[in-house]
């Protein structure tokens, strides 16, 4: 049986040409060995499995080759370049500082840099992992490392930058190595299964890519526990499976629901995902990553950033297409605040779930049921002033109410702040005293052929704003007008429903004053509200509180058990 040599180490790059994804660094490298511009100490540093190691090594077989290449790489051909390759060079050490940090083991390494290199021009000494140095063990090398003999070369590889102590990174020449891209890896990673004779999905691939994070090495290994799983015929359903990875066809199902404010269905997609075993606050850090997705293909300009094949690409579009800014806007809100509440709320998937509810209403018209949204409210400015009245327009009354006085309250526009509470507008007048008890009665005259448009909630809301504007000695009246919702007839007409006939005739006389009011807000000069006697049966009669806490307690065996228990009174 042939023996199996693992991806990461059978596809090591050789030359500073097959490094990917750290084209700047192997360029500068190679500048430096082709002018003959080598400093005497490196330090590469950078995330794992990005190359670190493998760069260090190319170059010290670069520099040491006897018969380097025009464009800067080895030759692979002289003894030198053989020796390295078959692992017995002599002037290429490498020590792990992981298990060889003390001050004992930096002594020796002193001591094998005063030996000069038998052949080749260079002896390169690669300590791997320098932050696991100690202390004591950096600082004995301090002198060494800043003035060692001319034919030594030191390369130092750390992933935590920031552990070096400052003194050691003033004596080396830092290279940044960067994390590698999803298309370089998946490139790599499709030359290998070229190489292998594997049949590979791009799909897959990019997914193994994105669960690397920015490693090769990572990405190999990975690729070959795939092979394994799948006999070396990857596909994008077999990786989810075995990565458990949830599937992006989830998440193009969910956005569908959204859309079609289907929150039942989204319930019971939640609950599938959960059944499978995934965790909640993953499947929501995913549907905000493709609602990315989703605003990077609804543009043309940045359709490049989707990193996908083809086919994907398309079914990204085509979803784009149904869903507005807005749409992808909220939606990213939503699973964003759900996920920064998702770590310390003690009912994980009622989090989930509540956000799903809120995505799914998103499209949802204002007036359908359900929608979790209350009607229109209009803010007006809080702040205090006095509008200057006008002369009172001329306003047709029937002839049945011809002969009737105008009303006796103040009919100027004053204004009011809202409160808005879970009941619904509250309104407090805010008029100056002496502005409401002005016996003038002026009117703002509005032409009839104003017809600004406005909406049933419009209405209402002036309703009551005239209604608290009203004077204290017509306490009375306000108290039975606050009763009367204004309803739609037709056109420009309204209805209030007086419950008896003495009550529409004080209405009847206060009209002209009232349509005054509710034009000049309502800006529409064709407003015009009739007044209604209900019917017998219409007529509700007024209950007390000891009767409706009875009526209560009737519906609610447990209120009344409790009362009998406490021997509560009603106060």
């Amino acid at each position: 049986m042939q023996e199996y040599i693992v991806s990461a180490r059978k596809y090591r790059p050789m030359t500073f040409d097959t490094v990917v994804g750290q084209q700047s660094l192997t360029t500068t490298l190679k500048n430096a060995i082709h002018s003959g511009k080598l400093a005497h100490a490196y330090l590469f540093c950078g995330p794992r499995g990005v190359g670190k190691t493998t760069c260090a090594r190319i170059f010290a077989k670069t520099i040491n080759c006897l018969s380097p290449q025009a464009d800067g790489e080895s030759c692979g051909q002289c003894e030198s370049c053989r020796s390295f390759d078959e692992g017995r060079s002599m002037n290429i050490h490498e020590l792990d500082a992981a298990s060889n940090n003390s001050v004992e083991d930096i002594r020796e390494l002193i001591k094998q840099v005063q030996i000069p290199p038998q052949t080749g021009k260079y002896k390169v000494f690669i300590i791997d992992e320098v932050h696991m140095l100690s202390t004591s063990a950096f600082n004995a090398f301090l002198k060494t490392l800043e003035e060692p003999p001319h034919y030594v070369i030191f390369i130092l590889a750390t992933t935590e930058k920031h552990k070096i102590l400052p003194t050691i990174l003033s004596r080396c020449q830092v290279y940044d190595f960067s994390r590698i891209t999803l298309s370089d890896t998946v490139n790599h990673l499709k030359q290998v299964a070229q190489k292998e004779g594997y049949t590979v999905d791009d799909e897959a691939l990019k997914l193994i890519a994105e669960k690397a994070d920015g490693g090769m090495r990572d990405a190999l290994s990975i690729f070959d526990q795939m092979i394994a799983f799948t006999n070396g015929n990857l596909s994008y359903e077999t990786v989810c499976q075995s990565l458990n990875v949830l599937s992006s066809e989830y998440y193009f199902r969910i956005v569908d629901l959204f859309l079609e404010n289907n929150t039942e269905a989204c319930m019971l997609l939640l609950n599938e995902i959960i059944q499978k075993g995934f965790d909640p606050g993953n499947f929501v850090s995913g549907l905000a990553n493709h609602m990315r997705q989703l605003l990077v293909a609804r543009d043309e300009s940045t359709l490049p950033l989707l990193e996908c094949s083809q086919q994907t690409r398309e079914r990204y579009c085509t979803q784009a297409k149904k869903c507005n800014f807005k749409f992808i806007y909220r939606v990213i809100k939503l699973a964003n605040d759900c996920d920064q509440a998702y770590r310390q709320s003690h009912n994980k998937r009622l989090q989930v779930e509540i956000c799903l509810i809120q995505c799914a209403q998103i499209t949802q018209g204002e007036d359908e049921p359900g929608s979790g949204r209350s009607p229109r409210r209009i803010l007006k400015p809080i702040f205090k002033t006095q509008v200057q009245a006008q002369p009172a327009p001329q306003v047709s009354v029937p002839a049945s109410k011809v002969g009737v006085s105008a009303p006796k309250f103040q009919s100027t526009p004053k204004l009011a702040t809202v409160k808005l509470s879970n009941l619904g507008p509250r309104i407090h007048n805010t008029v100056n005293a002496d502005v409401a008890k002005d016996k003038e009665e002026k009117q703002v005259t509005v032409s009839p052929e104003l017809e600004s448009p406005y909406t049933e909630n419009d209405v209402i809301f002036q309703w009551n704003r005239m209604i608290n504007a009203m004077p204290q000695e017509q306490k009375a009246m306000q108290i039975r007008m606050r009763s009367m919702t204004p309803v739609w007839i037709e056109g420009d007409i309204y209805q209030v429903t007086a419950n008896n006939a003495q009550i529409a005739q004080n209405l009847n006389n206060m009209m002209a004053g009232i349509l005054s009011t509710m034009r000049q807000n309502l800006k529409n000069g064709k407003f015009t509200i009739n007044v209604r006697i209900a019917e017998a049966q219409e007529i509700k009669r007024m209950i007390s509180k000891p009767e409706m806490f009875k009526a209560f307690m009737e519906q609610n065996s447990g209120i009344s058990m409790l009362h009998k228990m406490l021997h509560l009174e009603l106060i």
